[in-house]
């Protein structure tokens, strides 16, 4: 059997594959699809247990572009941590978290 070059299956495909997979189709079905051998199908459905992934998504925790956006222009305008982080309404420790991990007050870009 000649060996295929690696391919990475894109966002896309892998929704194509549960598609197929949840309607019934085989993996050697599926498989075909792609011009593929059956492992390579079944290595991405077997890492849940053949059930779909749920869809990522951000946490509601994080913050969000806008506000790191006006982080960035409070520092720019020589405001404090504190008052930047009660204009957001979050807590002052998660502001300066977030400025110290992407490079400290003078440095930092959302």
């Amino acid at each position: 059997m000649k060996q295929r070059p690696r391919i990475y299956y894109t966002a896309t495909q892998r929704e194509l594959m549960w598609d197929r997979w949840q309607k019934g189709d085989n993996l050697h079905q599926i498989a075909q699809l792609f011009d593929r051998h059956h492992p390579s199908i079944q290595r991405i459905l077997m890492q849940t247990g053949g059930i779909r992934p749920p869809s990522r998504s951000r946490s509601v925790l994080a913050l969000t572009l806008a506000e790191r956006e006006e982080i960035s222009r409070g520092l720019a305008t020589g405001q404090s941590l504190r008052s930047i982080a009660q204009l957001l309404g979050r807590s002052p420790s998660t502001v300066s978290r977030e400025v110290k991990r992407n490079g400290g007050i003078k440095d930092y870009r959302s």
